[in-house]
């Protein structure tokens, strides 16, 4: 049997944050079926800054039965097409922001897309995965400490 030691073992379900967008604590799913990260999102507004196009947002972060929004900012990298689970496919804006799980941090591509629907408002994907050098054990839940934003410095959006 192959080991791979430089990977961080995760679980189906992680806590992760967000410092950028000022989201601390949040619940994701793992999907290995998702090539980008998603975030349930609503009242997506494009504007310019700095000759640059960003997007203004509530990011929906809380459960169904605890709604929580947060109004965010970030800058727009593209719109993408992206394909759901039941073949629907749909054009998405897409952000790039640090993630921070366990005691790791890297930037993220996430979709905002209406997830309202689903259980978890927050879908860590395939690529987010691969650039972070994580694996999954399908069989574990929370193997990660809850995100320590002491650690991690927030990002200002005149120092990327």
């Amino acid at each position: 049997m192959k080991t791979f030691d430089h990977l961080n073992v995760i679980g189906l379900r992680e806590w992760i944050a967000l410092p950028d967008l000022g989201l601390e604590l949040i619940l994701a799913k793992v999907d290995s079926g998702a090539k980008t990260s998603a975030m349930h999102a609503s009242d997506i507004t494009p504007f310019q800054r700095n000759d640059r196009t960003w997007v203004s947002f509530n990011a929906h972060i809380g459960s169904r039965k605890q709604q929580h929004l947060q109004r965010c900012e970030a800058e727009l990298v593209e719109i993408r097409p992206v394909t759901s689970s039941n073949g629907v496919t749909q054009e998405r804006m897409t952000i790039r922001t640090t993630m921070i799980l366990g005691d790791r941090s890297w930037p993220v591509e996430f979709t905002l897309t209406c997830r309202k629907a689903m259980r978890y408002r927050v879908l860590i994907g395939c690529t987010a995965m691969v650039d972070g050098d994580l694996v999954i054990n399908p069989g574990l839940r929370f193997v990660q400490d809850k995100p320590n934003l002491a650690a991690h410095p927030v990002r200002s959006e005149d120092n990327p």
